[in-house]
């Protein structure tokens, strides 16, 4: 079965075919770096990362871009209540990214580029719009004239008169920036400097672009007039990818992407994720919890990518319990192969069973189906978990050596498509003898002092290690309390 996906701008699921032969250009619209990125972003970012590895993995060479929106009113707000700069914000929050994200197992993108490196791109496209038509200035900014691009409305299939409709309660006459406009659907590609911001020179006057002329200035530097996949947040589908579209597909007219990829949004206990409902959980703070990495990347996984995932604490309770039955089956060879004159580097071509891949591959290749594809490394890990217990309790295995060795193989293999991925140290520190209570006492203040010096690696390397040994760490308000297993 090839590759099909859904297609956001034609309301289908389509058969996947590259612009250029197994090359796949793919653009992701990333994060705005005001704050620590959360669990909506841990969502999208898993999922991009899975695609991307999963196109690699069937063959395709992927050239993978995601931007950071470092100039924003969200993030001068932030710089004005620090007393520091917008700079200054964009890049402490970039490096956070980084942190949370290599922490997850997320693969870094090709390219990162920044809105404020594109200045000139994005600068020449605005100009582009003005000269043909599509663009206006008015008092030091310039808008885009909506109702000249007649297939807006396309991707979001909203129509301007309904919206218009929709709006007329809302519409407020006496902003300066509404009055500026010749349409109230027209929306500014670049912003006149007010008092304190700051400002890049143009030919309009001293400014700053729009949010949604950074994304298409940053596809088209970086990865031409058209491209393979826009992927994002289903959020962005209106009004930023539609004005995306209409800004790039009006300058060049050219197909802005073949396919519109979009992630379902987040939900916590079945509530929109908000700081005002007090339901607003950043990644870090979920994994000092003690909620494991892996078990939180499983998680986002269990779930279609278009659905609607709930952050519950049951969902999470049984992503950790998944995600130790897949750890277990992926520690399988290192823990029991030596015995069976196993070598630790196996070569991976010869070593699969083609029957598992064909079926992880089916259930993939239907619009990245990786709930569907997980159930093929669940029945891989079990029959090596049941064939490590009739090992270990009675001495014998029912199947040959040579066969395990290829089921587990092909679990690694599959594992690391899906970015799933367990250390051999925990196996290593799991052999030794068992720690006593003071030994216990000192790791755990050990992993506090890491926690405090925002030493993430180290802290996770310390409560895996007492995991890996049978001892589970529970953060409390209180402090850290732990148990035997």
């Amino acid at each position: 079965m090839a590759l099909t996906v859904y297609n956001t701008l034609t309301r289908r699921q389509e058969l996947f075919e590259t612009i250029e032969p197994k090359k796949v250009k793919m653009y992701y619209c990333g994060v705005t770096v005001y704050d620590y990125c959360h669990l909506g972003h841990a969502r999208a970012c898993i999922v991009w990362d899975v695609v991307r590895r999963y196109l690699q993995f069937i063959g395709y060479e992927v050239r993978f871009v995601q931007n950071f929106t470092d100039i924003d009113d969200k993030i001068l707000n932030r710089a004005r209540q620090e007393g520091s700069s917008m700079e200054a914000v964009a890049d402490r929050f970039i490096k956070a990214y980084f942190e949370d994200m290599h922490r997850l197992g997320v693969k870094d993108a090709d390219e990162y580029p920044r809105a404020t490196h594109t200045m000139n791109g994005i600068q020449r496209l605005i100009h582009e719009l003005e000269h043909k038509g599509y663009a206006y200035p008015a008092q030091g900014d310039v808008y885009y004239a909506v109702r000249k691009f007649p297939e807006y409305g396309k991707l979001s299939g909203r129509k301007l008169e309904d919206m218009l409709a929709g709006a007329s309660e809302r519409v407020n006459p006496d902003d300066p920036d509404y009055q500026k406009k010749r349409d109230p659907f027209d929306f500014a590609l670049w912003k006149a400097a007010k008092p304190g911001e700051p400002y890049w020179k143009s030919p309009w006057g001293q400014g700053r672009p729009g949010w949604h002329i950074e994304c298409s200035a940053m596809v088209r530097d970086r990865l031409g007039d058209t491209i393979d996949i826009h992927a994002g947040g289903a959020d962005l589908i209106f009004p930023h990818h539609e004005n995306e579209i209409a800004q790039s597909e009006a300058a060049t007219g050219k197909p802005l992407a073949r396919y519109w990829l979009h992630n379902g949004m987040v939900k916590v206990d079945g509530e929109k994720m908000s700081k005002s409902l007090g339901n607003f959980i950043t990644i870090r703070e979920l994994l000092e919890r003690g909620v494991e990495p892996m078990a939180l990347r499983l998680f986002v996984l269990m779930t279609h990518y278009r659905k609607p995932i709930d952050f519950t604490e049951e969902g999470i309770v049984a992503a950790t319990k998944g995600w130790h039955t897949l750890k277990e089956g992926l520690l399988f060879g290192y823990k029991y192969g030596q015995q069976w004159g196993w070598e630790d580097s196996l070569p991976k071509e010869q070593m699969l069973d083609n029957s598992y891949i064909e079926r992880f591959q089916e259930a993939v290749n239907d619009d990245f189906n990786f709930p569907r594809g997980l159930s093929v490394l669940f029945e891989l890990a079990k029959e090596l978990e049941r064939e490590g217990n009739i090992f270990v309790h009675e001495g014998r295995i029912e199947t040959s050596p040579a066969q395990l060795r290829t089921k587990w193989q092909t679990l690694i293999t599959l594992a690391a498509v899906l970015g799933l991925e367990a250390k051999t140290e925990e196996l290593e520190k799991s052999k030794h003898d068992d720690l006593s209570d003071t030994e216990i006492e000192l790791l755990v203040q050990k992993r506090q002092a890491a926690r405090q010096a925002k030493n993430f690696a180290e802290s996770d390397r310390i409560r895996n290690e007492l995991q890996a040994r049978g001892i589970t760490l529970i953060d409390t308000r209180e402090g850290t309390r732990w148990h035997r297993n």
